[in-house]
């Protein structure tokens, strides 16, 4: 289907599958974990399959270099499902529960069950991660899927249309490409789950849109990710991390380092040895390298481009970088000084390659700094000094934390990975998926005569007795 607005026949399309979907979704939920076990392999020998085609979509569509495809696309989707194979059937049995003794006699127990039809909207920046991740987990707690990939991404999209009409019947997990229109359409219907994953603003229009029909969601979303460097941190060891975790995929990760907080005795050590590393990097002249992935179009390009320069108006100073070609949305690694509180790049998430630097005196300082501002999904710590990790993990929020690292949380199928409040809502990957794709259902099964059966109506003062007993010992 052409990346185009959603026409009639199209929103025809939607709600046949839709109403398809919804006659299926009890079937699907009642199949066992051998049956979506099954389903899991065929989307990973699917993936595995089209690698050098995945490879080659996304080097179309925005400059994204094969081993960086393979690391954060093709391989976080092949651990996903390999770690939900492992722990599907453990994750499916009825979970048991201590019984208390004013319920004696009695048996309980969690029982997870699919939500039904469920509606994923991918973004861009990770095209197939983050379109087949929250797939696997809506797969393995047993329900149906409609699917919209970012036109952003057109020959990703395209690709991975292929593969989920390859692998998939339509009556139990579809893919609809388009634009906005699409996603309107899609969000009118009363869906049993919403999986958004994208800027917080699109967020709270996918929120609403859910809430018209008492939707469930799941958001995860982004921010501004705070980077600190204390006065005791390896800063080699602190650069080679940030330099990847920030300028991999031309800093369009959601919990991309977003800023710098550095004390004021290291500020200039890091900016030394940050140029030192972008070079050895992307060399010389990064516009040249393989290896540096290109913002991905021209809205986003002059987004960032307008954050760059309006901050530098504002007083900010480049100290490194800075240099872009509008023909191909290049934008160089970049790092920023002087940034003022109230410019663009310290009130809005980048995504992109540009990195503010601020400095700080004391370790009170940097979390009365973070705490001002919004809770943010990822916050990492460079630091040797335990005291200072422990002050900054007790009296600091956010979505997750890397101590002496930066993003790697991801990549943890143990770990829940999601955000708070305004970097999102809910949790996903591994268990944390399953169970957003999932609801709770409480069984409680009474096996010998109950104790409440003695307090039923007519009351009397034996009964009350009773009752005071209850509340004074159970």
């Amino acid at each position: 289907m052409t990346v185009a607005s959603a026409s009639h026949t199209q929103q025809a399309e939607i709600q046949r599958i839709f109403k398809l979907q919804q006659a299926n979704k009890m079937a699907v939920g009642a199949t066992t974990a051998k049956e979506r076990i099954r389903k899991l392999d065929k989307l990973r020998d699917a993936v595995m399959k089209y690698r050098p085609e995945i490879r080659e979509a996304m080097w179309k569509d925005y400059h994204k270099p094969a081993v960086e495809v393979d690391l954060t696309e093709i391989y976080m989707v092949t651990s996903e499902i390999k770690h939900t194979k492992a722990h599907l059937k453990e994750w499916m049995r009825p979970q048991h529960v201590p019984t208390p003794i004013g319920l004696a006699g009695s048996s309980s127990w969690i029982q997870y069950e699919s939500k039904g039809t469920c509606l994923i909207i991918a973004p861009w920046n990770y095209p197939l991660n983050l379109t087949f991740g929250p797939l696997v987990c809506c797969i393995a707690a047993g329900n149906t899927a409609m699917i919209k990939p970012s036109e952003h991404s057109p020959n990703s999209s395209a690709l991975m249309s292929k593969i989920i009409r390859e692998v998939f019947d339509e009556s139990e997990v579809a893919i609809f490409e388009g634009d906005v229109d699409t996603s309107t359409a899609l969000l009118d219907l009363p869906f049993n789950h919403i999986f958004f994953t994208g800027a917080p603003e699109i967020g709270k229009i996918v929120m609403r849109a859910a809430s018209k029909h008492l939707t469930s969601v799941t958001l995860e979303l982004g921010g501004k990710s705070p980077t600190i460097i204390d006065e005791t941190a390896n800063m080699d060891t602190a650069v080679s991390r940030i330099a990847w975790g920030k300028f991999s995929n031309s800093g369009q990760i959601c919990l991309a380092p977003d800023y710098i907080l550095v004390h004021e005795n290291k500020k200039e050590a890091f900016i030394t040895a940050m140029k030192k590393k972008l070079e050895s990097y992307y060399g010389k002249d990064p516009a040249q390298s393989k290896d540096f992935t290109h913002v991905i179009n021209q809205r986003h390009f002059k987004r960032v481009k307008s954050y760059l320069e309006n901050s530098l108006a504002d007083g900010a100073v480049i100290a490194h970088g800075g240099r872009f070609d509008e023909t191909t949305n290049y934008l160089e690694p970049t790092l920023v000084t002087d940034v003022p509180l109230e410019s663009d790049l310290m009130q809005k998430e980048i995504f992109g390659p540009v990195l503010p630097i601020r400095t700080y005196k004391n370790i009170q300082e940097v979390i009365d700094f973070i705490n001002s501002k919004e809770k943010p999904l990822g916050l990492y710590i460079y630091s040797k000094s335990r005291k200072n990790i422990k002050q900054i993990l007790k009296y600091t929020r956010a979505g997750g934390t890397c101590i002496n690292h930066n993003n790697l949380h991801y990549a943890n199928m143990n770990l829940p990975f999601g955000g708070s409040n305004y970097s999102g809502l809910g949790k996903s990957h591994g268990k944390f998926g399953f169970e957003a794709f999932s609801d709770a259902r409480a069984v409680y099964k009474q096996n010998l005569p109950s104790a409440i059966d003695l307090l039923v109506p007519p009351y009397n003062n034996w009964k009350l007795k009773l009752v005071d007993l209850t509340i004074k010992w159970f």
